[in-house]
Parts: C-alpha cells; structure tokens; sequence
C-alpha cells in the first residue's frame, strides 16, 4: 500500500501539471489555434489518447471527464465558451451540454428548438445544442427542419443515456402524494411507479425541470427528473435508474458556424431530394454502396414548400474531406433536386 507521503507528492505533481497544461491550452486558445475546441477535433483528439493509453482503474469515461474539464476551465479563463440549448436547466439537453463541454461555460438556456438556432446564428453563443433523436421515439422533427434552413453546421454529436430519479423535499417515498413530470418520462417509468407508487397522482407538466420546481415548493410531492435537478432545486435524491428501460438515448448535434476538421472517425449527414422518376432513390443510393460507404441512418421527411415531395436525411461514415466522399457526394449531386451537406464531424458512442 502506499504511505501517506506518496500519495501526497504524487497529488502535488499532479496539480502542478494540470496547472501547466492549463497554461498551454489558455495560450493556444488565446493564440487562435484552439479557439474553436469542437471545431479542431481536440476532444476527439483526447479521446483516441485515452483509449489506447489509459491502464486504468479509472475508466476512459473518467479519464476523459478530467480533460475536458481542464480544457473547459482553460476556455473560461482565456475565452469563455457559450451555449445555447433547450431549457430550461436542469433538463436532459443540460445533461447533453455538461457531457459535451464540462463544468466552466456560460450556458443560455432556450424555450425552443429554433431559440436555440437563432442564438447560434446571430453570434450570442458560440455553439447550440439540440437534440435530434430517441432511440425508441424517433426523430425530433423541429431540428431536422431547422437544419434544412439554417445556415450553421452539426459540428459534433453527442449520445446520452436517458436516466431518471425520484426527487423530493421528502425523504420517504411513503410520504409522496402527487408525482410531477413531463408526460415522456411518466410513460417511461410508468412500470416502476406501478410497483413504488401505485397511489400517487401523476401530474403531467411542460418539462421534467419544471417538475423539480414544483415539487421543490409543495409538501408530499417528488418529480421524476435528471439527478442534475436535485442540485439545482435542492431536493433529495429517493431513488436512481427508475426507468423501464435501460436501452433508452438521446442523440445530440452541436450546431455552430466552423467547419470541423477530420478526425479519422467522422460521419457526414447531408439532407437532399431526388427526381420525380421510377427508381430514383435506389439510383441516388447506389453511390454509397459502389464507394463501399456505410450509411447509418436515412429517414424521409415531408417537403414542407411542395406537397406529396420529401427530403431524405441521410448520415454515413466519413468526412466531406474525404477523396472517396467528395467522389461519391458529387455523383449523387446528379441524382438529386438538390442536395445539403449538413456537416461532418466526429462520431459519437
């Protein structure tokens, strides 16, 4: 085992060289070449450095928090980031923006989807997080039409599991007469509630950090919501991991104005139309399978400006950098009406 003054020297030099990493972060973000740390691929630099050297015990997910924590607070110090995402605090997109940038950002939380775009566009934050689907609910429609129109690129992704907790003033579940939250987590919990609170009136209200607050304000009531909203609201945490499904996440664009660079391990979304004629999405589609391109998603969505027409949202692995991509986006520019490259970034897991 090791003696006291082991582990102590050993904290000191580490301190000392997360101080001087700091250092060297702030002035690379001060000096420019950092400044954009979503855009330069230096997490997903970090990343690949964790995976292939990290002998534990810390997992990589540890591991990885340290640095961008270190990298956040250099931000702070020499540029301070800003992000807008869909409110209010507390809420999964919070959670999303906390996994993605860490602790030390100034965050502005938005009433909507298009809140968020517009933040990002007229310079009031630097990136905008948005969610764009659930793996058992589908797509989110209004960011899929916000990234037809708007001019901002996905920069980033970012998969989050979706947790719940039983929070409360109370510190029993026996005391709760009434549970607050949005109506998606009391269907995703319903199975638990059965069997924990078959007694309580559910309240459904507009998001599960509203559902904090009230409860944070009523006597026998709790919230099903983040474990991000026991601190904000200073409830207490009654139970963990509610929900009925442990299969369950959300997926996360980081929209901003910078092109990211490549990082070995990008996808490529683009959104695009194809002509009115037998056989024209399989000859669209052809391209990807000749180049040997993995799509990962392609999903149609109504043209809102034609009747009976669709756009397809299609992701594949690859960057638009990439020789055998542009080969391949500039065969099916052909095939199409049109066609929108959304933007390439690293992928996420």
């Amino acid at each position: 085992m090791a003696s006291t003054g082991d582990i102590g020297r050993i904290e000191k030099e580490i301190v000392e060289r997360i101080s001087r990493l700091a250092e060297l972060y702030a002035g690379e973000i001060r000096a420019g070449s950092g400044a954009d740390v979503i855009a330069s691929g230096e997490m997903a630099r970090i990343e690949g450095l964790v995976r292939g050297n990290n002998p534990g015990p810390l997992t990589d997910v540890t591991v990885k928090r340290v640095f961008r924590e270190i990298i956040a607070g250099a931000h702070a110090a020499a540029a301070p980031i800003t992000v807008a995402f869909l409110g209010p605090e507390g809420t999964l997109s919070n959670v999303a923006v906390k996994e993605l940038f860490g602790e030390s950002i100034v965050s502005h939380p938005q009433r909507t989807i298009q809140d968020v775009f517009r933040q990002v566009e007229k310079g009031s934050a630097r990136y905008g997080v948005v969610p764009v689907g659930n793996s058992t609910e589908g797509s989110v429609t209004y960011t899929l039409d916000e990234l037809m129109e708007t001019s901002l690129g996905i920069m980033a992704e970012q998969y989050v599991r979706i947790t719940y907790s039983l929070l409360s003033r109370e510190r029993d579940m026996g005391s709760i007469r009434k549970l607050y939250s949005h109506p998606q987590p009391l269907g995703q919990c319903k199975g638990w509630i059965r069997s924990n609170l078959p007694n309580a009136d559910m309240i459904s209200v507009d998001s599960t950090a509203r559902a904090a607050e009230i409860a944070a304000g009523e006597q026998g009531a709790a919230a099903i919501a983040s474990v991000l909203a026991a601190d904000l609201y200073g409830l207490n945490t009654l139970a963990t991991m509610i929900e009925d499904s442990r299969q369950n996440f959300t997926r996360f664009f980081v929209v901003g104005d910078t092109a990211g660079k490549a990082t070995g391990n990008d996808k490529t979304s683009i959104v695009c139309a194809v002509k009115d004629r037998p056989g024209a999405l399989l000859t669209m589609l052809k391209p990807f399978s000749d180049a040997g391109i993995n799509m990962t998603k392609i999903e149609s969505r109504p043209d809102k400006k034609k009747m009976w027409a669709y756009n397809f949202f299609i992701d594949f692995l690859g960057h638009r950098d990439d020789e055998i991509v542009r080969t391949t986006l500039a065969a099916i520019k052909n095939e199409t009406i049109f066609l929108k490259i959304l933007g390439s970034y690293p992928a996420g897991s």
